[in-house]
């Protein structure tokens, strides 16, 4: 076995670490004993150079812009494969016959029904409640309601589990942005796919047809698909760390939630629409191209580069094709959709932008779809939670079957007062 070698500069003694290969990407050095070998810790602000588990789930070539789930490229899947089958991959880590995948299909829409008085749970909240708030309690409350996965063993618990809860996320989802909007809530119906589903719930009414095409159906499956997984990102890793205590899946899941609700992680493509807003005119983007290139100006442009990709962001070139299909499809042109083209446009051939890696991200353009497929603005983040669930759910369970993983806990660098008298 390869090994690493740590040597303490102050006092000379050395210690070897063994190197451990990774299928793809950097190999890792395994520094369990390092305290107790040489009497420190390693200090990694954000955690950023720290593997902190082992997974088979997906992987991320920032500098090559490659995303896999289970080693397919996200492209393929967001472009051949429909979301519940991407779920079906992600949890049984192989893409599903046909048998299969109807078997999986069908369990789905058995269990799209809320108990009904969760229903009620709903009419506590304020009609101006902002959606992630709402969507995070009701996902709590559903854990009181199943409590029977508090301590899931078998792969068959796990997968009753996950089931469920991803078989929930729409209807609950729905529901939230239902009551925002004063509107009555509408029940899922059985005989449409899972995204058809969730459009349904959002735009029905109890009397009158509603209208959903082909291509809304397609463009929102691949962004619950594109958004599925994304490694050991913040939410992900915290759904982890809630994981590792112990505590009811449904809560580590509210934690995730909660995480992703930040405008740093899953709320930026909110903050990509506003500034669009706040732009106001193709005629006014040279103006703040200009302003994001000062380096005197603490303006910058959403939705532009990304932590991980130092390349295009894969997600984004699929979204990038599908906006543009739903605008010839559907002849959709809005202004935002304008002035975001132009932001593009500028972007991709300017040298300031190009020479830093700042391409547009997924954020850039989910949001524009979500516009052109009349979803209000703080929707976005909660249509980001029902594709991320099932790579939430995917990880936990990867932890809890872990026979080597423990309970999260981090060191610090302590920079207070030494010990002191009062």
């Amino acid at each position: 076995m390869s090994t690493f070698t740590f040597t303490d500069n102050r006092n000379g003694k050395s210690a070897e670490f063994p190197i451990l290969n990774s299928v793809l990407g950097a190999d890792v050095v395994d520094i369990t004993t390092l305290n107790k070998e040489l009497g420190v810790y390693t200090y990694d602000n954000g955690l950023s150079m720290t593997g902190s588990c082992q997974s088979d789930i997906t992987y991320i070539d920032g500098g090559k812009g490659e995303l896999l789930y289970r080693g397919y490229p996200i492209e393929q899947l967001a472009e051949k494969k429909k979301y519940l089958e991407v779920c079906y991959l992600l949890l049984n880590g192989e893409l599903p016959t046909a048998e299969q995948f109807v078997a999986f299909e069908g369990s789905m829409r058995e269990k799209r029904f809320p108990n009904e008085g969760l229903r009620n749970l709903f009419n506590a909240f304020p009609d101006d409640g902002h959606p992630m708030a709402v969507l995070s309690s009701a996902v709590s409350a559903l854990s009181a309601f199943h409590h029977q996965h508090l301590n899931v063993q078998s792969q068959e618990e796990y997968m009753d589990m996950a089931i469920r809860l991803i078989a929930k996320m729409p209807t609950l989802a729905a529901y939230t942005y239902r009551h925002h909007m004063g509107y009555p809530l509408i029940y899922p119906d059985m005989d449409r796919y899972f995204t058809e589903n969730f459009l349904y719930m959002m735009r029905a009414f109890p009397t009158g047809s509603t209208e959903i095409s082909d291509v809304e159906v397609r463009a929102m499956d691949a962004i619950f698909t594109l958004h599925a997984d994304h490694e050991q990102n913040a939410s992900t890793s915290t759904v982890r760390l809630v994981g590792s205590t112990g505590a009811h899946p449904y809560a580590a899941v509210v934690a995730g939630i909660n995480a992703l609700w930040g405008r740093a992680h899953g709320g930026a493509n909110e903050s990509v629409i506003a500034q669009l807003e706040m732009i106001g005119s193709v005629e006014n983007v040279d103006k703040f191209i200009k302003k994001a290139k000062d380096p005197n100006d603490d303006f910058r442009l959403m939705g532009f580069g990304h932590r991980v990709y130092k390349n295009f962001d894969p997600r984004a070139k699929v979204l990038r094709k599908l906006r543009d299909e739903l605008r010839d499809t559907l002849g959709i042109n809005s202004r935002l959709i304008e002035i975001a083209n132009k932001v593009e446009e500028i972007a991709l051939t300017d040298e300031y932008f190009v020479k830093r890696n700042l391409y547009p991200n997924i954020d850039f353009y989910s949001g524009t779809i979500f516009e052109a497929l009349g979803i209000k603005r703080n929707m976005f983040t909660p249509i980001f939670v029902i594709g991320r669930t099932v790579g939430w759910l995917t990880q936990l369970i990867e932890l809890k079957k872990d026979p080597s993983q423990k309970i999260f806990r981090p060191r610090q660098r302590y920079v207070g007062h030494t010990k002191r008298d009062i």
